[in-house]
Parts: structure tokens; sequence; C-alpha cells
């Protein structure tokens, strides 16, 4: 007989890269905090997400695999309280997640506190981004998410040129590469992010709330990229203005101009240099 899952506890708890902070919020769900930067927020019910930046996500997926039956692969690199895993799984009953973590006791806690589908549904597996998708097959992913942050900052050997074609080579031809990029209201890394995904895939398009496209404050610019087409989509338009937090598309030339940032590449790697006498 199954027993019944005990109700996850309030508090800080150590892990394996800082601590973690759990508070309950007034709808049934959780936020979590991760060395004090909000990093996952757990509704009482998988279908809803409470960060903007999940849900402007997902409106690019459900738009581009409106087939709710498909059995999407996806890759999520970064996994926190793995809320966006969850939720695809629900919407997509035959895909199969998988959800890369840096921090093993963190992916511990998540599995104890939350009620997350099981294996193969959704695994947890805890690595380096970047030495996962190395590890990986090419062309065994339909999605690739990187939601990956050191404190409030996207490590910088996951947003070069080189890791980026990492992505491109375990994705499908059509998949879709989705970046969580974070920035101030200078843009100056967002700015280089787009230039370097766009320096490797086909197409590409952005999703923010319309004042962080014009600089106005910091926040979140959502990246989704694939070498298949991303047509123009009045629908998947209407989704992200009607949403509590309304966003805008940018696509096309407006999404490549908006990358004039320099392009990240990997540092060189050192030369050994024998003093000759």
């Amino acid at each position: 007989m199954a027993t019944a899952r005990e109700e996850p506890e309030s508090g800080s708890y150590e892990i394996s890269t800082g601590t973690a902070e759990l508070t309950p919020d007034r709808e049934g769900g959780w936020l979590l905090s991760v060395n004090g930067v909000q990093s996952s927020h757990i509704a009482d019910r998988p279908d809803i997400l409470d960060f903007e930046y999940m849900r402007q996500a997902v409106a690019a997926i459900e738009d581009h695999y409106a087939d709710r039956a498909t059995g999407l692969r996806v890759l999520h690199l970064g996994a926190a309280a793995c809320a966006l895993p969850r939720y695809l799984a629900h919407a997509y009953p035959q895909s199969r997640h998988v959800a890369v973590e840096i921090d093993a006791e963190l992916a511990r806690l998540a599995r104890e506190w939350f009620d997350l589908p099981r294996a193969p549904r959704l695994r947890i597996r805890v690595g380096d981004a970047r030495d996962v998708v190395v590890s990986l097959t090419e062309q065994t992913r339909d999605v690739v998410i990187r939601d990956a942050f050191a404190e409030s900052v996207t490590p910088l050997h996951l947003k070069t040129v080189e890791f980026t074609e990492a992505v491109r080579r375990v994705l499908t031809p059509e998949g879709l590469y989705i970046a969580n990029c974070g920035d101030r209201r200078d843009l100056k890394s967002v700015r280089s992010e787009v230039a370097t995904i766009g320096e490797v895939f086909t197409n590409i398009e952005l999703i923010a709330d319309p004042s962080m496209f014009k600089g106005r404050r910091s926040g979140n610019i959502v990246v989704v990229a694939s070498d298949g087409p991303l047509p123009d989509s009045a629908q998947m338009e209407r989704r992200l203005r009607s949403d509590p937090e309304p966003s805008r598309l940018m696509t096309a030339t407006a999404a490549r101009s908006f990358g004039s940032g320099p392009i990240l590449r990997d540092a060189p790697a050192p030369t050994n240099l024998t003093r000759c006498r």
C-alpha cells in the first residue's frame, strides 16, 4: 500500500553549493530560493507556472509542438525544483525528460519534497550542464532548455558558441533550443547571447516584457532558436499578450538585430611553453 508523501517543511537547508530556502505561499505552493536568489516555484497543481519566463518558454514549445500526444524528448539544463519538467510531463503525457542539476543535495531534496514524475518520465541527473550535453548522442532531443544560473548569472561556459554548437548537435533538425537569459538594464549580456546563439542557429525569436526590450528594467529575455522554421504565430502572440504579465514576441530581422553584442567564445587553451637553453 502506497504511503502519503509528507508535506515539505519551510526553512533553510544546507546543499552542496550553499543554502536553499523553502517558503510556502498562500495558494498551497512552495518558493525555492538558492543562495538568496529565487530559483523555482512549485504550485499545488502541475499545470500552473508562477514564473513569467517559464510561461513564455512553454508558449513557444506548445506553439511549435501543438500535438500533445507528441513523445517529446526534453533536456533541462538547470533543474532546481523541476517546475518546468513537471509541467511539460503533465502537458505531454508521452514525453520524457532529463533534468540536469549540478547540486546533488538539491536534486535529492527536490525528489523528497515534491511529487515529481518518476523515471523514465523524469530523470534528474547530477552534473555540469555542459559535460552532460557533450556526452549525449547527436539528434536525440527535441527540446533543450537552458535555465542554469550561479546565483543570478549564467556561467560563461554555458553561453559560448562552442557550447551552443554542442546543444545544436544533440537536437533534432527542427528541434528547439530555449535559453533563459537574465540581464541588467544595459542589456549588454543578453545582446551578446542573442548574437552568439544566432551565429549557430538558422532562426531565432525573443520573448520578454516590452519594458525589458527597451532597457527599462532588469529581468529575463527568453531566446528561442531552431534550424527549423519559426514562423510568426498570431496565436502565440495573443497568448503572450493575454498572460497575467504580458510579453512581446520579437522575430526574424528584429530579433537578429537585437543581438548587437560581441559573440561569446571559449577561452583559448593555454599553451605550454618550454624554455630553450
